[in-house]
């Protein structure tokens, strides 16, 4: 878990352990089975997180299978661009890999007269990527701050610029650490700040990426590289590193360990939704489909975690969904 969990996340793990995060990862049976209505067209269009494009397009493609005439743009260029297309009406839905910020929040209520909802989808295990052919057994929380901040909030007296600091031999004895991150449009460029760097600065030398799959592949193609991206990106070119919070008790990131790992966190959709209405049918199916058997098989395929159907039927409540 991260260094300040929310209530929910920790309901949400408490709920899935051993049922859900197991090694053979299955979304909850009680969930329902999505079923075609009457009624549903129109065009949806998604504009934020990079993190959640496959996840959004995996969605698209099985909400399209049973509705032909809807039309699902996806654009993610970043959360931070989720806020605004909410409040100007180009977006239909603005997922986010971070919760807003109080000032987007407030920007949307000046506008609407009441606050956007957000809803939890599904969780990821943000991880820190080391080349394939790196021999490093894990690092700390501190030893990360080190490694990426200026700052070094976590409490580590040296600043960490190569491989040699961290007890690598050989050919990494020597090399200097090559950094990789994405840049401040991202909500994993947030989270990862405040919790890894402990709300400390970016170093200037971090390659700031501009998505989570090309901070995947620069750490891929360099030996001596490290960066941090959500875990559905990894690849059989990289390794995702056990993490501690402090010493050498590292925790890998699997789904057995979700809620022992230090940067677990929720993966997002907000939706313009007034209190005691009704959404159209469109947003309302659409919704239904995330938290269905087929929406939350769909998160398992991308390499993130599922929600149980107790969570699940909670944030349909929000938008006036009562789930069967």
């Amino acid at each position: 878990m991260s260094r300040h969990p929310s209530l929910l996340l920790s309901l949400v793990l408490a709920c899935c352990c051993p049922g859900v995060l197991m090694a053979q990862l299955q979304v909850d049976p009680d969930l329902p089975t999505y079923e075609r209505v009457s009624g549903v067209s129109g065009t949806i269009k998604s504009i934020g997180s990079d993190t959640m494009n496959n996840m959004m397009t995996l969605w698209a493609e099985g909400f399209q299978e049973i509705y032909p005439n809807v039309q699902i743009e996806i654009e993610g260029k970043g959360s931070s661009t989720a806020p605004p297309a909410l409040i100007q009406g180009t977006a239909t839905f603005g997922p986010m890999s971070r919760p807003m910020k109080a000032n987007e929040i407030d920007d949307f209520e000046k506008r609407y007269g009441y606050k956007p909802t957000t809803l939890s989808t599904s969780i990821d295990m943000l991880a820190v990527y080391v080349n394939k052919d790196n021999p490093i057994k894990g690092l700390s929380l501190p030893q990360i701050d080190a490694i990426f901040s200026t700052n070094r909030k976590g409490g580590l007296k040296e600043d960490i610029t190569t491989w040699g600091q961290l007890r690598q031999g050989g050919a990494f004895a020597q090399s200097p650490i090559s950094l990789y991150g994405r840049n401040s449009a991202s909500g994993t460029y947030a989270f990862f700040k405040e919790n890894a760097l402990f709300g400390g600065d970016y170093k200037p030398t971090v390659k700031e990426q501009p998505g989570s799959s090309s901070v995947v592949q620069g750490v891929a193609t360099d030996q001596f590289g490290i960066g941090y991206s959500g875990i559905g990106y990894r690849t059989s070119d990289v390794r995702a590193l056990p993490l501690a919070v402090e010493g050498d008790d590292f925790v890998e990131p699997t789904a057995e360990n979700a809620d022992d790992y230090p940067l677990s966190r929720f993966l997002y959709i907000n939706v313009n939704y007034r209190p005691g209405s009704e959404l159209d049918p469109l947003r309302r199916e659409f919704l239904k489909y995330i938290y269905s058997q087929q929406g939350q098989k769909a998160v398992v395929k991308d390499g993130y975690l599922p929600i149980p159907a107790s969570i699940a039927k909670q944030q349909l409540e929000q938008v006036g969904i009562q789930a069967k």
